[in-house]
């Protein structure tokens, strides 16, 4: 099988002076990772839900002060992205992608005939016959935040610790789910006045002895990592094959697996790693 066997297609396509936030739109509407940047039909860039998971991580980058609508996609897409040609192995696509810390990679035969993924090579994955441990291609470093830290707080774990993706736990340390640089993006860029977005909470004041009645009122406070969350969290074992877990990640539609060992969570295994065994 070549990467034409397994790409995406068809590909959609964006112009260079559209707000990010249209980007993150086509993304929720039509359930993808990559829109390729054309200017006058030629393709000058690509922009993906890591790209702009991984600017919202970045120390104040100048766009975060701007409204998302305001915002253009030439400032967050990467230029002249690296392709591959649709009869190249899928081993050289995954070299790539490993290589140059990329996710997705146009396919281009004159023009762009497609996009090959991580999800795509995962897809490849879990229907060969490998009989690779999880536990073998980990990793065992894992960052955890509670499920009430804010957002500014996960963000600061992720770049501080340079990781695209973060466990969730609650108050009694189990996890309950994960965020990753893709909830980021399209979960957090909702506000149109350049800042992280906001809840609203019902607050309650208790009535005194003397039963003064009960007032309501509405506070405005951050959002906090289970608001973004992908939950529950769906775990794997160490022993198990990485075949088990690319057929786990395409049926739950995630990008990485808690792995555990005697109920413990001892490290976490992501496309990034399940690609490296092509």
């Amino acid at each position: 099988m070549n990467v034409e066997d397994i790409m995406s297609f068809p590909v959609y396509v964006i112009a260079p002076d559209e707000p990010i936030s249209h980007a993150r739109n086509l993304m929720l509407k039509h359930k993808i990772g990559s829109i390729i940047v054309v200017n006058n039909d030629d393709m000058i860039g690509i922009v993906t839900k890591s790209d702009l998971g991984k600017r919202m991580a970045q120390a104040e980058p100048v766009w975060r002060r701007r409204p998302i609508d305001k915002v253009p996609i030439n400032l967050v897409m990467t230029k002249s992205p690296i392709t591959i040609y649709p009869g190249a192995s899928i081993k050289q696509a995954a070299s790539l992608m490993i290589e140059n810390s990329i996710n997705n990679i146009p396919v281009t035969k004159n023009s762009v005939v497609g996009i090959v993924s991580k999800t795509d090579i995962v897809k490849y994955v879990s229907g060969q016959a490998l009989d690779t441990k999880v536990s073998e291609l980990m990793n065992e470093h894992t960052i955890s935040v509670h499920r009430h830290h804010t957002i500014n707080h996960v963000i600061d774990e992720m770049e501080r610790n340079e990781i695209s993706r973060i466990i969730v736990i609650d108050d009694t340390e189990e996890a309950v789910g994960v965020i990753s640089t893709s909830n980021l993006a399209l979960s957090a860029l909702t506000d149109n006045e350049g800042n992280l977005s906001t809840k609203s909470i019902k607050m309650a004041r208790r009535p005194n002895p003397g039963g003064q009645k009960t007032y309501r009122y509405i506070k405005e406070v951050p959002l906090v990592a289970e608001d973004i969350m992908s939950g529950p969290v769906v775990t794997i074992a160490s022993n198990a094959t990485i075949v088990d877990a690319a057929k786990i990640m395409i049926e739950e539609n995630i990008t990485a697996l808690p792995v555990e060992q005697d109920d413990e969570i001892i490290g976490i295994i992501s496309r990034s790693d399940i690609i490296k065994a092509v």
